[in-house]
C-alpha cells in the first residue's frame, strides 16, 4: 500500500509517518509513505526517518497542480495535514491560511480526483465550531469559527465534503482536540512554555487564564486518525477527544511544577482578540463506529513530553529564539 501524507515533516504529520512506519497500524504493515512537505518555518525534516526504504520525501506545495498531478498517482490513499495552524499568526496576517488551507485543499481534491485516489482523509480541528459554553458538539453542529485560523480550516472542511458529494471521492473528515506530544514547534503552548521555563524565562498567559481546552496526546491522535483511514465512511465527520480538559491556567501551574518552577514565573499579558473560551467535542461517534479509546494518560502524558524536551535541545533550541521575538505564543492554539 502507497499512502501520501502532506504536511508530513510537521508536528503531527510526522508523528503519523514514524508510526506507518514502525509498523504500528494493524493491517498497513510495510506500507510505502510519501511525505510531502513545503518545508515552511514549522516542517523539519528531523522529524521524518529519512534514508528508510519505504519513505519518499517531496519537497512540496499542496498549492502546487504540476507536483501533485506528478506525485498523486499510484497512491491508495491520501492523510492531508498540511495547513497554516497558528491562531495567533492567523490574527497578524490571514493570507497565508486561506491560501494554504482552502486553496490547498481544493487543489489537492482536485488532483486527487484525476489521480482516482480510492481513498482520502482530511485532518481539521475542533475549533471549527467556535466556542462552547458548555457541554460538548457533535459533528452536526453548526460552524461559527471566530479567528481567521478556525474561518479557513471551516472553509476547508466545507471544500473537502464537497469533493465527496460532487465527484464522489470516498473522503472523511476528522476534527481533533488540542494535540501535545515529542517534536512538537515551539510555538504552541506546552512546548513554548516549557522551554522558556527550562531557560529560566516567563510564560505569558493570556488574560484571566480561565479559557478552557481538551487534550489530546499525538500517538492518540494519530490511532484515531488511521482507524477512520482504514474503517471510516466516506462523507463522514469524526470528532478526536482527549478526555482532559484544563484551563490554561490549570495547565500553566502543572507545567511550573514539572519544571520545578514557582508562579513569579506567570506574566500575565492581554488577551488575544476574539479568543475562545472553551472547546469539547463529543467523540462517540468515533468511539462506537470505530473503537477508538484514547491511551494515554494526560498526567503521565505531560510528565514525558517535559522530560523530552529536557533531552532534545538540540531540536529544538535553534528555533525557540526567532520565535519567542517573532510573536506572541499559542496559549490554546
Amino acid at each position: 500500500m502507497r499512502i501520501l501524507v502532506t504536511g508530513a515533516a510537521g508536528f503531527i504529520g510526522s508523528h503519523y509517518v514514524r508510526s506507518l512506519l514502525a509498523d504500528e497500524y494493524p493491517g498497513h504493515e510495510g506500507a510505502r509513505v510519501t511525505a510531502l512537505d513545503k518545508l515552511t518555518y514549522a516542517g523539519n525534516l528531523a522529524n521524518l526517518p529519512v534514508g528508510d526504504p519505504r519513505l519518499t520525501v517531496v519537497t512540496a506545495d499542496v498549492c502546487d497542480r504540476d507536483a501533485l498531478a506528478e506525485v498523486l498517482p499510484g497512491h491508495d490513499a491520501v492523510v492531508h495535514f498540511a495547513a497554516e495552524s497558528h491562531v495567533d499568526r492567523s490574527v497578524a496576517g490571514a493570507e497565508p491560511f486561506f491560501r494554504t488551507n482552502v486553496m490547498g485543499t481544493q487543489n489537492l481534491l482536485d488532483r486527487c480526483v484525476e489521480a482516482r485516489v480510492p481513498r482520502v482523509v482530511h485532518v481539521s480541528t475542533d475549533e471549527v465550531y467556535g466556542s462552547i459554553a458548555e457541554g460538548s458538539w457533535d459533528e452536526d453542529q453548526p460552524l461559527l469559527p471566530n479567528s481567521p485560523y478556525a474561518a479557513s480550516k471551516a472553509a476547508s472542511d466545507l471544500v473537502a465534503r464537497s469533493y465527496w458529494r460532487t465527484h464522489g471521492l470516498d473522503l472523511s473528515i476528522t476534527r481533533c482536540a488540542n494535540n501535545y506530544g515529542p517534536y512538537q514547534y515551539a510555538e504552541k503552548v506546552i512546548p513554548r512554555f516549557v522551554t522558556s521555563l527550562i531557560d529560566g524565562g516567563t510564560v505569558p498567559l493570556y488574560g484571566d487564564g480561565g479559557n478552557v481546552r481538551e487534550w489530546l496526546h499525538v500517538s492518540d491522535h494519530c490511532r484515531a486518525l488511521h482507524a477512520v483511514l482504514a474503517g471510516g465512511r466516506a462523507g463522514r465527520i469524526y470528532n478526536i477527544g482527549g478526555g482532559t480538559a484544563l484551563t490554561n491556567r490549570e495547565l500553566t501551574e502543572r507545567l511550573l511544577e514539572l519544571c520545578g518552577a514557582g508562579p513569579e514565573r506567570i506574566r500575565q499579558v492581554p488577551d488575544r482578540k476574539a479568543h475562545d473560551l472553551r472547546y469539547s467535542v463529543d467523540d462517540s461517534r468515533i468511539r462506537e463506529e470505530l473503537g477508538y479509546r484514547p491511551r494515554v494518560d494526560f498526567e503521565q502524558g505531560l510528565e514525558e513530553v517535559v522530560a523530552w524536551y529536557r533531552e532534545n535541545r538540540d531540536w529544538w533550541e535553534p528555533t525557540t529564539t526567532a520565535n519567542r521575538t517573532e510573536t506572541e505564543t499559542e496559549t490554546n492554539r
